[in-house]
């Protein structure tokens, strides 16, 4: 199944509200870290895996790439990219990564923000990344931690009576598949894997695991958000950074 929640107006008017303040945990936790992982950018030819409004297309091309492809399942959203981040150096197509093809065409680095988390069949997509990177390319994803999608109703923080959290629960871990919340709209589908899955998937895929990282905010985001404290009690995201094999 593939969900497309983003063509949601109720959501996508929240989450571009969301994204628009520049205070977020995409702005200080999960894009320094992917962007610390990043190799040299020069020359490189890009696939962005749910490029959303453009952003990290752009800095991209701003920081040498030769060319980025931005695809992204929503529509609202590549309208979004095509006004707010347009460039010569930059091709967006509306078009699920699931459905992706492009023969004849491979890319150096293949780099995914939060979106592998709503993908179900997860061997099939490190199968298709695989076969559109070139040997020596390298594939580097976010996703949300597998601590913080493990429990079936994710309502992972256990409170006192003044609400105050005095823990973060875990539950569930082993059993991997659906699991479904609510962010702006009810229904929000995503996919809890293990972390064993997300690396032995890479492996059996071709891929070396190069690094992995558990991020903590920047400063600015403990200044601005004083709960990205809470990551030091448990991780919200995981970026991982493999290498296709020669």
């Amino acid at each position: 199944m593939k969900q497309n929640i983003y063509d949601n107006d109720t959501f996508f008017n929240g989450y571009m509200t969301l994204r628009k303040s520049g205070v977020t945990y995409n702005d200080f936790i999960e894009q320094p870290a992917i962007k610390s992982v990043l190799p040299p950018l020069h020359g490189k030819t890009v696939l962005d895996v749910g490029c959303g409004m453009g952003q990290f297309a752009a800095y991209c091309v701003e920081n040498g790439a030769a060319s980025v492809l931005g695809i992204d399942i929503s529509e609202k959203m590549i309208e979004q990219a095509q006004r707010s981040n347009p460039h010569p150096g930059i091709t967006y197509r509306c078009v699920p990564i699931e459905d992706f093809e492009s023969p004849g065409q491979s890319f150096d680095l293949i780099v995914s923000s939060l979106a592998i988390h709503y993908v179900e069949d997860y061997p099939a997509l490190v199968g298709k990344v695989s076969g559109l990177l070139r040997g020596g390319g390298e594939f580097i994803f976010s996703t949300e931690h597998p601590v913080a999608t493990a429990r079936q109703k994710m309502n992972n923080w256990v409170r006192d009576e003044e609400g105050n959290r005095l823990h973060w629960a875990l539950d569930n871990y082993q059993e991997e598949g659906m699991r479904e919340q609510h962010w702006y709209i009810d229904g929000v589908i995503k996919y809890h894997r293990t972390l064993s899955t997300l690396v032995n998937t890479l492996i059996t895929g071709g891929l070396a695991i190069e690094k992995m990282v558990e991020p903590q905010s920047i400063p600015a985001g403990l200044e601005q958000m004083p709960d990205v404290a809470n990551e030091k009690r448990r991780p919200s995201f995981l970026i991982i950074q493999s290498k296709k094999r020669p």
